[in-house]
């Protein structure tokens, strides 16, 4: 039996709605020719328009709406209805104020009609979104997915509660965000891949935002590539929009590329607002290159923008009603005029009290700038420093490690710029106020545990049987591994909520805190040249490091002689790699530690460094030799970490992961200076034991291969007899051991994240509580270890501070292996 004109509508909407355009077209086309009705022609005509403008067609789909509206004859729903429509194909040109009115008279006209009048509050939400009334959008969000509710209709009420985390993600929460996108893309992803990549789009801004580049950029892609396949380029276009704006963060030349097609394509569909927001993006990203700490690398760009050339694009966007995207963009041109030419005229550039956290913090950066063209470095610091507390206002909000650390990712300019104003005073104190706040970027928020999780603990247990099955470094891009991992990220996110900001330590605090035999070596890296502060309980040196070039040179290969000595230990290769690392060893030594151990004089150092350093293995440097040190995240935490008197360990558990040659040796061998031991190998050594275990010893022990893994460091695991134990594992311990002692391969490295920032195996069990953890940042040959940390064991039972008793151990056994302490090793 044919179906009715009414009956093909339904499906055809169903079609559309699904991103199966082409099939709903030929339905629509079909429901035409068998409409009698006036207002059914003409609301078959509205969803035709919507189907065109979904493949890029959004003239020919206005010139349809238009005429239908002038159908004669139309009652007040379908003429409102139509409305409506007009309002989206207005909004999704760019004319907002346009698209408001059309949607206003809409929504007017469906008081009897819920979903049809949900469906343009949903609409009326994303014009809302644009122009950052937020307010407004969420109240219209909130309406839609109530009626939503109330009719029993989940596809649409996933799609408002998707549009609710969006709001979210504007307001600066991403931790809402996050949860509820993913809860709507559960539902969502289920109708078909154009609805699932429409969702991820916006997920991927949460990503962005919360310094996740990476994986966010990887998500855009694909669902370009999506949209693409589809015939839809309107979406397709969007999409790398928003891939050149996370590319700008980081990598400007392919930034300009990117929103240079994107902008193309735009004008290609007579859509010049979104052409010019992509043109924007292309105009900064030509703008980011030669200002200071601004700059990321090159773009290439053939020629710098000008005034003439940014100001048109800065007035057509605030003219559609993107604001905060026209102060950026005269904000980044006005970054780059002072920095090329510091007597070029300045003007007050406002920014919208709702813009989003990078575009305000670009506006402490131009009053930075302007400081530093006119030799100002007091003022650009303080205006430095006053960005950077706006900025830790937010991360205030984040108790989770993986986004206090990646969030640091919006204040990086403003620390290097900060660094370098501090390192031209040639102030002590100055320095290390600045050198604290850049390591303590990721830091302030004091620790939060979430509480136990059991859903958590099942899905890592999932993951680990798909790491298991895929020993490959691209095992999380499986799709269940992929929703598995989205899955933990949000439950962490969500289970560490807002916590206080740890007060930094000041000079003479640190002074106070440091013993006759105990100094500070920060490290501090401005992006051009690198600043060692040496401080002891009896004041403080500025040593400039002119040999920092030389350590550039040396670091590229450190790690490619450091595993081919541990790999090769014998023949006539082991002699030429040996030399080979030792040059390069003594390289680095000279050039960072000769002169700061001189002027330091003392047997003990704690040492912050910056990301560039890291994966150095400190005491396999000469000038090391006969000191005993520290690896801290920052002198705050170094002191707050030794706060307190630490019990007299008493207990010491150890656990041996499969395939480690000299494994059960190396626990039998160190369980002999304890006293109460319980040790774990073989089949029992599972992440459940051993997470148990640590929770009820003083010292653990672990001795198992370890992966690092670089763009999810909470991922990164150790291999015990059930697969990897995750950083994630270590959060849904009750309690954590004073001590940890990995002795695995790559687990002591961490992951440089903009700039000073590093998260790693190591950073987890800190945050987690952990006092101490030793560690090795690259790989160690087992006899190394088993030997080595056999006999630090015997000072740690008598009570030596761990970093004592691995320098101890060191100077006993004559073995120097990259083990080194890492928190408050003593």
């Amino acid at each position: 039996m044919a179906r009715t004109a009414e009956e093909l509508h339904g499906a055809a909407v169903d079609l559309v709605n699904r991103g199966k355009v082409a099939a709903a077209r030929r339905m629509l086309a079909s429901a035409a020719e068998a409409a009698v009705d006036a207002n059914l022609r003409a609301r078959i005509a509205g969803t035709m328009a919507y189907a065109l403008a979904r493949v890029g067609e959004v003239a020919e789909a206005e010139r349809l709406c238009a005429d239908a509206l002038r159908t004669p004859g139309l009652d007040a729903q379908t003429s409102a209805i139509l409305a409506g429509q007009m309002g989206a194909l207005a909004e999704r040109s760019g004319r907002l104020d346009e698209a408001e009115r059309w949607l206003a008279r809409g929504i007017d006209g469906l008081r009897e009609d819920r979903r049809a009048q949900a469906n343009l509050r949903v609409n009326r939400s994303l014009i809302n979104m644009q122009r950052r009334q937020l307010k407004a959008a969420a109240e219209d969000a909130a309406a839609a997915t109530t009626t939503f509710h109330d009719l029993a209709l989940p596809i649409d009420e996933a799609q408002a509660r998707h549009n609710e985390g969006y709001i979210a993600l504007l307001s600066g929460d991403l931790v809402t965000a996050m949860r509820q996108m993913g809860a709507a893309r559960d539902y969502l992803a289920t109708v078909s891949t154009v609805v699932a990549a429409t969702c991820d789009v916006d997920r991927a801004e949460v990503l962005r935002d919360a310094g996740l580049t990476t994986e966010a950029e990887r998500i855009l892609a694909r669902s370009a590539s999506v949209f693409g396949a589809h015939r839809m380029p309107q979406s397709r276009a969007e999409t790398e929009f928003n891939l050149a704006r996370s590319l700008l963060m980081h990598d400007p030349m392919r930034a300009r590329r990117v929103a240079t097609a994107a902008a193309r394509r735009f004008r290609a569909l007579g859509n010049d607002a979104w052409a010019a927001r992509a043109d924007a993006i292309r105009f900064r990203a030509s703008l980011s290159t030669g200002v200071g700490a601004l700059a990321v690398r090159s773009t290439g760009a053939r020629r710098t923008p000008s005034a003439a050339d940014v100001e048109p694009v800065a007035a057509e966007l605030f003219r559609h009603g993107f604001r905060s995207e026209a102060a950026a963009l005269r904000m980044t041109h006005e970054i780059w005029s002072t920095a090329n030419d510091p007597r070029s005229p300045t003007r007050s550039i406002r920014v919208p009290s709702t813009a989003s956290m990078d575009v305000r913090l670009l506006s402490f950066q131009v009053r930075v700038e302007r400081a530093a063209a006119a030799r100002k470095d007091a003022e650009a610091r303080r205006q430095a420093a006053a960005g950077l507390d706006a900025l830790a206002a937010w991360q205030q909000s984040f108790g989770s490690l993986d986004l206090q650390t990646s969030v640091g990712m919006h204040g990086t300019s403003l620390i290097f710029a900060g660094l370098g104003a501090a390192t031209r005073s040639g102030r002590p104190d100055v320095l290390f106020e600045w050198s604290e706040r850049a390591r303590h970027l990721s830091l302030q928020v004091m620790p939060l545990r979430p509480p136990p999780d059991p859903t958590l603990a099942r899905e890592l247990a999932e993951l680990r049987q798909l790491r298991a099955a895929d020993a490959g470094e691209n095992w999380l891009s499986s799709p269940r591994a992929a929703k598995l991992r989205d899955s933990a990220r949000q439950r962490q996110w969500s289970a560490t909520g807002s916590a206080a900001i740890q007060e930094r330590l000041t000079l003479p605090r640190l002074r106070t805190a440091l013993d006759p035999e105990t100094a500070l070596v920060a490290f501090v890296y401005t992006g051009m040249i690198m600043t060692a502060l040496v401080v002891t309980s009896e004041g403080e040196t500025t040593l400039p490091l002119p040999g920092w070039p030389r350590v550039q040179q040396a670091l590229p290969g450190l790690r490619a002689d450091l595993d081919m000595a541990a790999a090769v230990r014998g023949g006539p290769m082991a002699d030429v790699i040996r030399r080979s690392l030792e040059d390069r060893l003594a390289t680095l030594s000279s050039a960072l530690l000769d002169s700061t151990v001189s002027v330091a004089g003392v047997r003990r150092l704690v040492i912050t460094a910056p990301g560039v350093l890291n994966g150095i293995p400190w005491a396999m440097l000469p000038a090391m030799r006969g000191h005993s040190f520290t690896l801290a995240p920052s002198a705050t935490r170094w002191a707050s970490l030794r706060e307190g008197v630490p019990t007299m360990p008493t207990s010491a558990g150890f656990a041996v992961g499969p395939r480690v040659a000299r494994g059960e040796e190396e626990i039998a061998e160190a369980a002999t200076a304890w006293r109460t031991t319980r040790s774990l190998a073989g089949g029992e050594a599972t992440v459940a034991a051993v997470t148990g275990l640590g929770s009820s010893v003083d010292v653990l022990h672990v001795a198992a291969h370890g992966r690092h893994a670089v763009d999810n460091p909470l991922f990164s695991g150790l291999e015990l007899a059930d697969g990897a134990l995750f950083g994630y594992d270590i959060d849904l311990m009750p309690e954590v051991p004073q001590t940890v002692v990995l002795s695995a391969c790559e687990v002591g490295r961490s992951s440089v994240r903009w700039g000073e920032e590093a998260i790693g195996m190591t950073r987890i069990w800190l945050h987690a509580g952990t006092r101490c953890v030793i560690a090795a940042p690259v790989v160690v040959a087992d006899d190394i270890a088993c030997e080595l940390l056999g006999a630090m064991h015997v000072g740690l039972a008598v009570g030596m501070a761990p970093a004592d008793a691995l320098a101890a151990a060191t100077e006993r056994t004559g073995i120097t292996a990259p083990f080194q302490a890492h928190g408050a090793g003593f």
